[in-house]
Order: C-alpha cells, then sequence, then structure tokens
C-alpha cells in the first residue's frame, strides 16, 4: 500500500488543489533544487521530465504556491524573479541573502550574530504594536560585491 504521498499533498488538499503530474513535476523540480530558480529553469528541469507540461502551467503553479506560502518569490534586483520552496519538512533553515551586484551571485547565510537576532525581533516588536500588524516573516537582503568581482575590480 502506497504511502500518505509527500508533505504538501495535505496542504493542496486543505485549498482544494487536485495533485495533477504537472503539479507533482514541479513540485520535485522545486525539492530538488538547491539554487534560487526561475520559472524558466523550472520549466526546462520540468519539460525534460514529461514534455506535455507548458511554460504557463509553471507560472500558475508558482503563483499559486505562493499563494500558500509554500514558496517564496525573490527579486534580487535585477528584473528575474526567482523562487525556493520554503515551509517544508527538510527545508534550508532561515535565512538571509547576500547578493553581488556585479555577477548577480546569491550566498544563503544562516550565521546569525546575537545583535542580529535581537535587533530584528525588537524591530519587529515595535512595528507589530505600532501598526496593529501581524507580521509573519522576513526577508533580508544585502547588496555588494563577492570575493572574486571585488578582487576582480581591485
Amino acid at each position: 500500500m502506497r504511502g500518505r504521498g509527500p508533505w504538501w499533498h495535505d496542504r493542496f488538499q486543505e485549498y482544494g488543489w487536485r495533485i495533477t503530474p504537472s503539479r507533482e513535476i514541479i513540485m520535485d523540480v522545486l525539492h530538488n533544487t538547491k539554487e534560487h530558480i526561475n520559472a524558466s529553469d523550472i520549466y526546462i528541469k520540468a519539460h525534460a521530465m514529461n514534455p506535455a507540461i507548458g511554460l504557463t502551467t509553471v507560472y500558475r503553479t508558482l503563483e499559486m504556491l505562493e499563494k500558500t506560502g509554500m514558496v517564496q518569490k525573490f527579486d534580487f534586483g535585477d528584473g528575474m524573479a526567482r523562487y525556493e520552496l520554503i515551509n517544508n519538512p527538510g527545508a534550508k533553515d532561515h535565512h538571509h541573502h547576500l547578493i553581488c551586484m556585479n555577477c548577480k551571485r546569491i550566498i544563503d547565510y544562516t550565521e546569525f550574530i546575537d545583535d542580529e537576532i535581537d535587533f530584528i525581533e525588537k524591530t519587529q516588536s515595535k512595528l507589530s504594536k505600532k501598526y496593529n500588524f501581524k507580521i509573519a516573516g522576513h526577508m533580508i537582503n544585502f547588496y555588494g560585491l563577492c570575493e572574486q568581482c571585488s578582487k576582480a575590480m581591485a
């Protein structure tokens, strides 16, 4: 007998969404990708697994996943949306990003210092009180030059 299925099946059922072969493949691509991937790259990988998958299906599925909080959409300043699967078993720990403005490299970092954690917690608490806003999460990106680009420009 087959198990209950992947962790996300329950989330789809909560929203009344069908589990289709295309959605299964797109979720597999996202789950097996370590980098921040754009829709075109998701399409290329998914299409290789099933040529019936179209780019429109990929975009619709990503939009749907973003609304559920299963996927985070990023714009790192280069005009290209990238996606990352979040809130799933085995996902990356909470992280922030260092983005090279020259080569567009994205570095995830999780080595938070105590001062950073304190600052974020205090900021969230004050903003929440000031605006009567229930904060569910945050995203922090730092822009600059990576080590290789800094050396090349020196």
